[in-house]
């Protein structure tokens, strides 16, 4: 089936906000006297943020009682931090422009909450391009889970196997995957040489180095 659709996953992949999230997790947690390592936040990256919070307060025996609130204040703090200090990632435009002029639907589906969605088109002018986004808050699972997916592609009354999806996660890969879509990865420097990306259909280091050689591989 040709290819009609592509689908990006936005922190990380749009905007370099990871750091971000990990600044923010942390300086949330500190309250409650947890210090997280890198290895540990990387473990969970691609998580809602619900799920990140009830995760960690299992491993280091935190209240309960006290998720919703942090789930909120980490929200808060990271869309704070994006609009004072992110910056978009190389190929947003690029890769816009190319799938703009294959008359391509694009969407957006992610694991952040709609707030995040609302401030990364905003801040990237990405608003025209757009068919539909979908965020995963609210759904009954995130990725891994492969629900916001299908429903972003739904929305564009596409069927999962029109779709590419550009990924950063490995949460997000094996979303991608289990959607039944095409997935091209493009990981953090720190983790790329990683064996466990080969599960995707192409792997790149920037949204920048896509081009027609690639497209043309995947739809086939």
């Amino acid at each position: 089936m040709p290819l009609t659709t592509v689908i990006f996953d936005i922190d990380g992949l749009l905007i370099d906000s990871e750091p971000l999230w990990q600044e923010a997790a942390s300086e949330v947690f500190q309250q409650y006297g947890v210090k997280m390592s890198n290895e540990q936040y990387n473990s969970s990256v691609g998580l809602r943020t619900k799920e990140f919070v009830h995760w960690w307060f299992m491993k280091f025996n935190i209240p309960m009682t006290e998720a919703a609130t942090v789930e909120e204040k980490i929200v808060k703090l990271v869309l704070q931090k994006i609009e004072d200090k992110a910056n978009i990632l190389p190929g947003v435009a690029h890769a816009f422009e190319f799938f703009t002029r294959k008359n391509f639907k694009i969407g957006l589906a992610t694991s952040s909450p709609p707030s995040l969605i609302d401030l990364v088109v905003s801040m990237t002018g990405i608003g025209p391009f757009l068919s539909a986004t979908e965020s995963a808050e609210n759904l009954p699972y995130g990725k891994p889970h492969p629900q916001v997916y299908l429903n972003c592609a739904g929305k564009m009354n596409s069927s999962p196997l029109e779709c590419i999806c550009f990924e950063d996660s490995f949460n997000g890969m094996i979303a991608a995957k289990a959607a039944r879509m095409k997935c091209v990865v493009i990981p953090h420097n720190a983790v790329s040489k990683e064996e466990r990306w080969s599960a995707a259909d192409l792997k790149l280091s920037s949204l920048q180095n896509f081009g027609e050689l690639h497209f043309n591989m995947l739809n086939t």
